[in-house]
């Protein structure tokens, strides 16, 4: 069991992709404490979680209250008495639409949600990890963290901005031997792509296409989505750090490829120059 004796936080671990990865995790021998907002969804969670042989503690949480989150992690640490792994899930999509037309207000809100709620959890969680000299955080984002996503600004900006925080931070706690790494789940089918289709006429033909496409039977396989978290929690990714992977990628590869991908750019986000890129002499022409 790659989890065995860890302690794992999941934010947003009441349903979709933070539920499956809080099962996943448990599957894998972990004790997995479950946090969202939503008191039935994280208790239920919790309760199957038991049933697979591990212990599991439902924790509400509003990501966006630090006080909440310190609640949280004191929480933890009574319970368990300590943390490995961090899951920050916890997601909205936000208003969508012209941002001309958009409410301010819910804009801010997904950034807080998004961006913020992962900084809290975050800090809250260093100050043990950094003292136990362990741990693995992993960032989810999201469309349009790496491309331009019209009508879905407030979401694209703030999940741009967890994978760059994601790539800063893990800078800062290499020396501590943590790793913090963004996970791309790419397309599933969640209440936010519901909302997508209840918002057809603000959202664009592209967007509303894709997620009936998803809806209909077309998303990511779940159960690669869920071993991608685990991998990224397991020693197996040990020293990756600073870096972005997408479910459909080959990223079981990557367990005996670490120092030769750390040597590198590979998935990170970087600008395209075009002195690297072949495009320079076009362009001055």
């Amino acid at each position: 069991m790659k989890l065995k004796g860890k302690v794992a936080v999941v934010t947003g671990g009441g349903r979709g992709i933070g539920r499956n990865i809080a099962l996943a995790y448990a599957r894998e021998g972990a004790s997995v404490v479950v946090a969202a907002r939503t008191t039935a969804e994280i208790e239920l969670t919790a309760k199957e979680i038991v049933v697979l042989g591990v212990e599991s503690m439902a924790a509400k949480t509003d990501v966006t209250r630090y006080e909440d989150v310190e609640r949280l992690v004191a929480a933890t640490l009574e319970r368990f008495g300590r943390i490995d792994i961090l899951v920050n899930d916890a997601g909205v999509q936000g208003p969508i639409g012209p941002v001309a037309e958009i409410d301010p207000k819910r804009w801010v809100h997904a950034v807080m949600v998004n961006l913020i709620g992962t900084f809290y959890c975050c800090r809250a969680v260093l100050p043990p990890m950094v003292s136990g000299k362990r741990g693995k955080i992993i960032n989810v984002s999201g469309g349009g963290s790496v491309s331009p996503r019209p009508f879905f600004t407030a979401y694209s900006a703030a999940k741009a901005a967890v994978v760059r925080f994601t790539e800063s931070l893990a800078g800062e706690l290499a020396p501590y031997n943590i790793q913090v790494n963004t996970m791309a789940p790419g397309a599933t089918p969640t209440r936010m792509l519901e909302e997508v289709l209840g918002h057809a006429g603000e959202a664009g033909k592209d967007e509303v296409d894709k997620a009936e496409a998803v809806l209909g039977g077309g998303g990511v396989d779940t159960e690669r989505q869920a071993a991608l978290a685990v991998f990224l929690a397991s020693g197996e990714s040990d020293g990756l750090t600073g870096r972005m992977l997408h479910t459909s990628e080959d990223w079981p590869s990557l367990a005996g490829r670490v120092h030769e991908i750390m040597a590198t750019d590979l998935y990170t986000v970087r600008r395209v120059q075009p002195w690297k890129s072949g495009m320079e002499g076009r362009i001055s022409s």
